[in-house]
């Protein structure tokens, strides 16, 4: 049993669990919606989040273009109940590949495994939800319970599929998206790892350690012997392949942090390391709260993100920063664009194509370093001037 037990003696959950289920809501495509956002989202930041949903649904998804379309997650966003809206972007072929924190992807899972997450309260007494083995995530409630029979779930699957070796998070979540759907048929419906799985959608985690998945991957390797292992190395160069192969390139940030770098280091990566120039992103669409004077932003702004050779210099009008909460933010621009005229694309289905692109980036690369020109010694400095 574990040291944090879900919930003490003579203690009962009461009525914190009470609140309705958070359910994955799906976008539907509502004319209502885009006629409030064409016409009444004018100026500030709804101004932004209009011009969004126009630059990702006449632009980004126009069939001329072929953008191959990244989406970044940070943030307790499928606790939120949005993995629907991803679910439907990745199951029009609106979204190429996915990269997220490793948080999102193991709250996924609860909605796979048939676990219900329930609506809250911020303004609870935490020492009581401990002492009932309740688990808050702002306002989202759940059992402790939830955590331990997903734990069991991954450490089981880990030990069944015997998977072993250096592998991307890509395939590490293809394979564990392939379980889900054999364990529990239809899940695909309402999980973003199994459907990303059914439709060819890499997922990418930035920092794979952070996270339970990454908690019970370590635990497989101390006390099963197992020897799996995420290789970070495999992840970069598959999304800097990925972003070679493209027509144009464009990305859809929600929050920021460690996805959204990871995402957008591509380019550097590309031109920087590689000495491929592929000439930076041509579409750039964040929701943050998070503001520029701090310094940060999440890895910048797409004017800052320039100078990097991250975003393609002659594009800024086609970047854009809404200042808006993701849960907020986030379905609206979903049912904007599922009701657009560009709602549906051919699938990529990259997920399957990783090794391909990979081995046309080891061609580039080399290639690129044949035509390096022989780096010259810098001049010695004369110390007596």
């Amino acid at each position: 049993m574990p040291h944090r037990a879900p919930g003490a003696p003579g203690h009962s959950a009461g009525n914190h669990l009470s609140g309705k289920v958070i359910k994955y809501y799906r976008p539907r495509g509502s004319a209502e919606v885009r006629h409030l956002i064409d016409n009444g989202f004018q100026a500030f930041n709804a101004g932004r989040l209009s011009e969004a949903c126009l630059i990702y649904s006449e632009k980004m998804l126009a069939p001329e273009n072929d953008t191959t379309i990244g989406l970044t997650i940070a943030g307790a966003l499928t606790p939120a109940g949005l993995g629907g809206c991803i679910i439907e972007l990745m199951e029009r072929g609106l979204v190429d590949f996915v990269i997220s924190t490793g948080a999102n992807l193991y709250h996924d899972l609860h909605y796979a495994l048939n676990f219900s997450l329930h609506r809250g309260s911020p303004f609870l007494d935490d020492v009581e939800l401990y002492e009932q083995g309740i688990i808050r995530i702002y306002d989202v409630l759940f059992p402790a319970t939830v955590l331990l029979e997903t734990d069991s779930y991954i450490r089981d699957f880990l030990v069944r599929s015997g998977i072993s070796g250096a592998m991307s998070t890509s395939e590490f979540h293809y394979r564990l998206g392939l379980d889900l759907i054999e364990k529990n048929p239809g899940c695909e419906a309402y999980s973003v790892v199994a459907h990303a799985a059914k439709s060819g959608v890499p997922i990418y985690t930035s920092s794979p350690g952070d996270s339970s998945i990454g908690m019970n991957i370590a635990y497989h390797e101390l006390l099963n012997g197992g020897t799996l292992m995420i290789d970070p190395n495999k992840d970069v160069n598959e999304v800097c392949a990925i972003i070679l192969a493209a027509k144009k390139n464009g990305c859809v940030i929600l929050g920021g942090g460690s996805p959204k770098n990871f995402y957008l280091q591509g380019q550097p990566t590309l031109w920087e390391v590689y000495g491929i120039p592929k000439g930076g992103n041509d579409y750039f669409i964040q929701f943050t709260t998070d503001q520029v004077v701090w310094g940060g932003l999440s890895g910048a702004t797409p004017a800052e993100a320039v100078s990097w050779g991250k975003v393609n210099p002659g594009v800024l009008p086609d970047t854009v920063v809404a200042y808006s909460d993701s849960t907020i933010a986030f379905p609206l621009f979903c049912e904007y664009a599922v009701g657009s005229p560009h709602n549906r694309r051919p699938r990529k289905e990259l997920v399957h194509k990783r090794d391909a692109l990979v081995a046309d980036l080891v061609r580039q690369a080399k290639a690129a370093g044949d035509t390096k020109p022989i780096r010259e010694e810098p001049a010695e400095i004369d110390r007596h001037r």
